[in-house]
Parts: C-alpha cells; sequence; structure tokens
C-alpha cells in the first residue's frame, strides 16, 4: 500500500495536479506592499464668481465637497485666504498670498501642488503676479468660473476638478502657474480674458495653450520664460509694491495725464501704445516729463497680441521696451523690478527674461 501510495503521489505530481509540499510556501504572495499615498493638493479660496452663490460665499470646505469623488484622487486640504470679488483684492493681499504659498510649499514637502480660486476679472493678474513671485517648481492652479452656483450652467466643479488634476500631475512641475478653465491649461504669462460673458474666455492669443484636461492631463509644450523657481523677485523683502500706471493710447491723447501721473507719485508708467508702440497727440511730450522726474516708461502694444520691437533703448534711459507683454501685466513686472532695482538696464533685462 505505501508503494502504491507513493507511486499516486509521483503521479499527480508530474502532473500538476497536486502541488509539492514546500510548493504553497512558495505561492503565498508577498505581504501587502503599502499603498502609495495620494497626491496631496491644497486649495487656497480667494472668493469670486466661483463662490458667489446667492444669499452667502461658498467656503473653502464646501468648494472641496462640491467635487464628486476627489477624494479618490487627491489628499485635499484647504485655506480660507479671502472671500471676495477679484476686484476687492489689494496689492498688499497678492503679496500675503505669495508669502503664504511660498511657505506652505517651504514647510510641506509632500504638497504636491496648489489650487488658488479667483474672480474671473482680475484673475490674469493675479496668476501671473504668482508665476513671478512663487519661488517652487510645484504648480501653482489658477482656477474660477464665469457663472456663480446659482446660475443655470455653472462650471466652477469642472473647474476646480481639473484645477486639482493639474496641481496634482507630476508632469505640471517646472510649468510655473497654470490657469485652467474650460479644460484648458494655458500659462499665467500669455493668457488674457478675451470675453466678457462666454465660458471660453481664457485664450493665450497665437501662443496656444499649453495643455487640455481630458479623461487625463494632456500637455503639449512648456513655457520658457523665467518664472517661478528661477524667479529673483523676493516678496518677503517686499513691503510695498511701487506704484505703476497703465495709459492708453488714442487719436489725440494728451500728454497731460502721463504728467499727472507722474506729479500723483508714479514710480513707473505703462503706455498701452498703438501698434507697435507708437503713441499719439502730445503723450510724447508727457513721456520727456515723466523721464525727466525719474519715472520708467514701459512701451507695449494695445492691440492684445504681438509685442514692441526691437530690444528697447539699450537700457540706457528710463525707456524700457516692454516686449510681448500685455499691458496690465507689464505693469506688474514693473512693479517687481522697480521693489528691487533702479538700473535701467537690470530692468530691461528683466523685460526680456520674464
Amino acid at each position: 500500500m505505501t508503494s502504491g501510495k507513493t507511486t499516486l503521489v509521483s503521479v499527480l505530481l508530474a502532473s500538476g495536479l497536486m502541488a509539492a509540499p514546500h510548493a504553497a510556501q512558495q505561492a503565498a504572495p508577498p505581504a501587502a506592499q503599502a499603498s502609495t499615498p495620494l497626491p496631496k493638493v491644497l486649495l487656497v479660496a480667494t472668493g469670486g464668481t466661483i463662490s458667489n452663490r446667492d444669499a452667502k460665499r461658498l467656503t473653502v470646505e464646501e468648494l472641496i465637497q462640491s467635487v464628486p469623488n476627489l477624494s479618490q484622487r487627491v489628499r485635499a486640504e484647504g485655506e480660507q485666504f479671502d472671500n471676495v470679488s477679484s476686484g476687492a483684492m489689494t496689492l498688499a493681499q497678492w503679496l500675503d498670498l505669495s508669502r503664504r504659498l511660498n511657505d506652505r510649499f517651504r514647510k510641506d514637502p509632500d504638497l504636491a501642488g496648489i489650487v488658488v480660486t479667483s474672480g474671473t476679472d482680475t484673475l490674469e493678474e493675479l496668476a501671473y503676479f504668482l508665476h513671478l513671485t512663487v519661488v517652487d517648481a510645484r504648480p501653482v492652479v489658477v482656477v474660477g468660473s464665469m457663472r456663480n452656483p446659482s446660475q443655470v450652467g455653472y462650471e466652477g466643479v469642472a473647474n476646480l476638478d481639473d484645477g486639482f488634476r493639474v496641481a496634482a500631475e507630476p508632469a505640471a512641475k517646472g510649468m510655473g502657474t497654470l490657469v485652467v478653465l474650460n479644460d484648458e491649461i494655458n500659462s499665467a504669462r500669455e493668457v488674457t480674458k478675451s470675453d466678457s460673458q462666454r465660458l471660453d474666455t481664457f485664450d493665450s492669443r497665437h501662443y496656444g495653450a499649453l495643455g487640455r484636461v481630458l479623461d487625463r492631463v494632456v500637455l503639449f509644450r512648456k513655457p520658457v520664460r523665467r518664472h517661478t523657481a528661477q524667479s529673483e523677485f523676493d516678496v518677503a523683502t517686499i513691503q510695498e509694491l511701487p506704484r505703476v500706471d497703465v495709459i492708453l493710447t488714442y487719436q489725440g491723447a494728451p500728454g497731460d495725464l502721463i504728467k499727472a501721473a507722474a506729479d500723483a507719485g508714479a514710480k513707473g508708467i505703462v503706455i498701452a501704445g498703438a501698434g507697435t508702440g507708437a503713441t499719439s497727440g502730445t503723450q510724447g511730450e508727457g513721456i520727456s516729463y515723466a523721464t525727466g522726474k525719474g519715472v520708467f516708461v514701459v512701451s507695449t502694444t494695445r492691440t492684445g497680441s504681438g509685442g514692441v520691437p526691437g530690444g528697447g533703448r539699450g537700457g540706457t534711459t528710463r525707456r524700457i521696451n516692454g516686449d510681448d507683454l500685455q499691458p496690465i501685466k507689464a505693469r506688474i513686472l514693473l512693479m517687481l523690478a522697480l521693489a528691487k532695482t533702479q538700473d535701467p538696464a537690470e530692468i530691461q533685462r528683466m523685460f526680456r527674461e520674464y
């Protein structure tokens, strides 16, 4: 009987119908590895239409809770910075917000990225300021909405969801501050609000979007100008941003508006010129008056696309070439530049590099 049993066992082993005595131990699955934690993303709410529900504004906690299944994609944290329209934000608050984002990045190495909500009216301005002053390679994503939570077709939840996805996306690292609305990803430097009401209002003109949010985050290209981690602007040392005004060129435009800005204490003036930066009327006299008083004057174009050709005036005078920056963004760069230096050559360099 013993011989018969041994033969039967041998046959079963050979046929694979019975495992060897030690096979069960060998085939046992290894101890379950600790699952990779979901990326941590911070939502900093400042207000805007995205929060402006009838009766009361949505809080940062309510915004997070509004995104379906968010906890399956990211570990979301929230911070209520403010809850006002974008036009009510002050330059002092810009500085405080940038310091806060820098502080959170510095103290939390596990943080994948930060989403900031903003009203859309001045969203592109805030985004460009953060693009120049948040000195970390991890993404800052600015989102908003054109319709409020009480309106039919409110798109704020979709924009928030896209913002969280982009902020958690490893490939977004090193892209600077990004503006994400309507499933598009745009660079804070290039994007502008192009329509007062349409949902697809944010547009990067002929540069094109950096990417899109589909079933996944898809990126097409990267910005090459200096920003964020490569920025030289340190908000920790800036107590107040200098006054910089923007003045439009139009047929017969008087130079006395430029003189008035200089007399009122402007340290810089951005001229939104016609075509490739042309002025009109007596604006030339006003510019001479302003530069004579030590005011820096930056030439830009009001056209919405293109730029002012050439490299400025060699950086030897207070006349600066604004390159392809739109007037309101040239203002932001000039404010930061003047908070750092009064050297015309250095300021012209900054307009070439940023």
